[in-house]
Protein backbone atom coordinates (compact mmCIF):
# COMPACT_ATOMS: atom_id res chain seq x y z
CA UNK A 1 0.00 0.00 0.00
CA UNK A 2 1.58 3.12 -0.68
CA UNK A 3 0.28 6.76 0.49
CA UNK A 4 -1.67 8.96 -2.45
CA UNK A 5 -2.77 12.13 -2.52
CA UNK A 6 -5.38 13.80 -4.76
CA UNK A 7 -7.20 17.10 -4.63
CA UNK A 8 -9.94 17.88 -6.49
CA UNK A 9 -9.00 21.29 -8.03
CA UNK A 10 -12.48 21.38 -9.97
CA UNK A 11 -15.95 23.27 -8.85
CA UNK A 12 -17.69 20.38 -8.61
CA UNK A 13 -18.27 17.36 -6.13
CA UNK A 14 -16.31 14.16 -7.73
CA UNK A 15 -16.69 10.87 -6.32
CA UNK A 16 -13.14 9.32 -6.10
CA UNK A 17 -13.23 5.00 -6.53
CA UNK A 18 -10.43 3.04 -5.84
CA UNK A 19 -10.55 -0.53 -7.12
CA UNK A 20 -7.67 -2.98 -6.59
CA UNK A 21 -6.93 -6.41 -6.27
CA UNK A 22 -8.18 -8.63 -3.58
CA UNK A 23 -11.07 -7.33 -3.26
CA UNK A 24 -10.19 -3.68 -2.68
CA UNK A 25 -12.09 -0.93 -2.66
CA UNK A 26 -12.72 3.02 -1.73
CA UNK A 27 -15.05 5.32 -1.95
CA UNK A 28 -14.80 8.99 -0.80
CA UNK A 29 -17.10 12.45 -2.00
CA UNK A 30 -14.74 14.93 -2.54
CA UNK A 31 -15.37 18.73 -2.48
CA UNK A 32 -14.17 21.43 -4.56
CA UNK A 33 -10.80 22.58 -3.96
CA UNK A 34 -10.11 19.54 -1.30
CA UNK A 35 -7.27 17.52 -0.06
CA UNK A 36 -7.42 13.88 0.27
CA UNK A 37 -4.57 11.56 1.56
CA UNK A 38 -5.42 8.27 1.75
CA UNK A 39 -3.62 4.19 1.76
CA UNK A 40 -3.77 1.88 -2.15
CA UNK A 41 -2.60 -0.25 -3.86
CA UNK A 42 0.07 1.17 -6.56
CA UNK A 43 -1.67 -0.33 -9.39
CA UNK A 44 -4.88 0.16 -8.22
CA UNK A 45 -7.29 1.87 -10.30
CA UNK A 46 -8.57 5.27 -9.81
CA UNK A 47 -11.71 6.72 -11.25
CA UNK A 48 -13.25 9.99 -10.74
CA UNK A 49 -17.17 10.64 -11.33
CA UNK A 50 -19.28 13.49 -11.16
CA UNK A 51 -22.95 13.75 -11.47
CA UNK A 52 -24.26 15.54 -14.88
CA UNK A 53 -27.56 16.16 -16.48
CA UNK A 54 -28.12 12.65 -17.34
CA UNK A 55 -26.96 11.18 -14.29
CA UNK A 56 -23.42 9.85 -13.18
CA UNK A 57 -20.65 10.82 -15.31
CA UNK A 58 -17.15 9.35 -15.43
CA UNK A 59 -14.90 11.99 -15.92
CA UNK A 60 -11.36 10.41 -15.60
CA UNK A 61 -9.46 7.17 -14.90
CA UNK A 62 -5.79 6.36 -13.96
CA UNK A 63 -3.62 3.88 -11.77
CA UNK A 64 -3.09 4.98 -8.13
CA UNK A 65 0.49 5.30 -9.03
CA UNK A 66 -0.10 8.24 -10.43
CA UNK A 67 -1.08 9.77 -7.13
CA UNK A 68 2.15 8.96 -5.07
CA UNK A 69 2.71 11.34 -2.02
CA UNK A 70 6.48 11.97 -2.25
CA UNK A 71 7.61 11.84 1.23
CA UNK A 72 11.20 13.07 -0.08
CA UNK A 73 12.72 16.56 1.09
Amino acid sequence: METCHYRNSSERLVILRCIGAEAYFLEKVIFPFEDWCFQAPIDADVELWTHGLGGAELLERFDAGSLVQSLGT
